[in-house]
């Protein structure tokens, strides 16, 4: 996968020109905090926004395919719709092929968290295969596999959430409040974050858990919050207005997963300026250089005892719960982060058409 800066930067001093339509593979904005939000409310007037259906996809015009977790598009509850919806991504790439239209993809990932069917694995590979430009969040993702030697990456981060979050009022912060929030999957690491807190029980502090449980964790996820008087939960997903009060209220937001890339939660927490226990990755070790001292807590290995108290320490050093300050998140604002997908979209046009 080659570098094409040049070319990215030649399309933005060149500026606005006819407008883009992008067709993303996102659901439309529902008033909570997503991803999509970025991508609509960040595009400047140049690029059209349209948000996926199979049928937009397989029957509209559109300028550029933009594909965002794949995998999603191609799981279902029954083999028979797993199977339709992989023939409808076939139809889709086939069409690309045929009417010349660049497909995007953002690297939200490394890989997917929660491995398919053989079936759906060849079929990403080939749309790997079929990808023109790759948009990397951070500039340690590396190139897929299946990546053609041609095809084009950028690197344009995930942005904050501070503009979002600004009218929500916020909570006064609870001293020794811990919390987990966003989903609760298996590679989240909840369970061992409970099992943690109740082999530790620092003194103090209280654990609150916000998200909502796949259904092979709720009942585990629930047993162990009834089992602790120092533990309380909100097993589901939350609007904007009720994250905030909840991430505001934390003095510190742990994230225990077992691995660790991009994430969009370490970006809300950072946004409301609350400090975060993470693993150590590249990626983590970068925006923690980014944002400055004492925001990202990072620990080696597995989570354990070690890596809870780890954060515990910092929060004991950083003093006042309601110290002032914020992270610095310059760069990552919404219409920046628009203005550079515009350009790398101008970019590949010009490249596609030039043969």
């Amino acid at each position: 996968m080659s570098e094409n800066a040049t070319a990215v930067r030649a399309a933005s001093i060149a500026g606005a020109g006819a407008p883009i339509t992008v067709l993303h593979s996102l659901a439309p904005p529902d008033g909570t905090t997503k991803y999509v939000d970025q991508v609509t409310s960040g595009a400047p007037a140049e690029v059209q926004v349209r948000h996926f259906s199979w049928s937009a996809a397989l029957r509209d015009r559109y300028d550029v395919l933009h594909l965002h977790w794949p995998e999603l598009l191609l799981r279902a509850r029954t083999p028979a719709l797993r199977f339709g919806k992989r023939q409808a991504m076939r139809m889709l790439l086939r069409r690309a092929a045929r009417t010349g239209t660049p497909i995007v993809r953002t690297l939200h990932n490394v890989a997917t968290h929660e491995s398919g069917t053989a079936a759906e694995r060849r079929l990403l590979s080939a749309i790997d295969r079929r990808t023109d430009l790759f948009v990397r969040l951070n500039p340690s993702t590396p190139a897929p596999p299946d990546a053609r030697p041609d095809a084009v990456a950028v690197d344009i981060p995930h942005g904050h959430y501070r503009d979002r979050f600004a009218a929500h009022p916020r909570s006064r912060t609870v001293p020794g409040r811990l919390l987990y929030f966003g989903i609760i999957r298996p590679y989240k690491g909840v369970e061992r974050l409970l099992e943690v807190y109740d082999e530790l029980r620092p003194a103090g502090t209280e654990l609150r858990l916000v998200g909502n449980p796949s259904p092979e964790l709720r009942a585990r996820v629930e047993a162990a919050v009834a089992a602790s008087d120092r533990v309380s939960a909100r097993l589901a997903f939350v609007d904007d207005d009720e994250l905030v009060r909840e991430v505001t209220a934390a003095q510190l937001v742990v994230l225990p997963y077992a691995e660790m890339h991009n994430s969009g939660v370490l970006l809300v927490a950072l946004s409301l300026g609350r400090r975060v226990l993470v693993p150590r990755s590249p990626a983590n070790e970068a925006i923690a250089a980014e944002v400055g001292p004492g925001w990202i807590i990072q620990y080696d290995g597995a989570f354990d005892a070690a890596a809870l108290e780890l954060g515990l320490a910092a929060l004991r050093a950083a003093g006042p719960a309601d110290s002032p300050g914020e992270p610095d998140l310059a760069g990552r604002d919404w219409d920046e982060i628009g203005r550079r997908h515009a350009a790398a979209y101008r970019a590949l046009l010009e490249r596609k058409r030039a043969g």
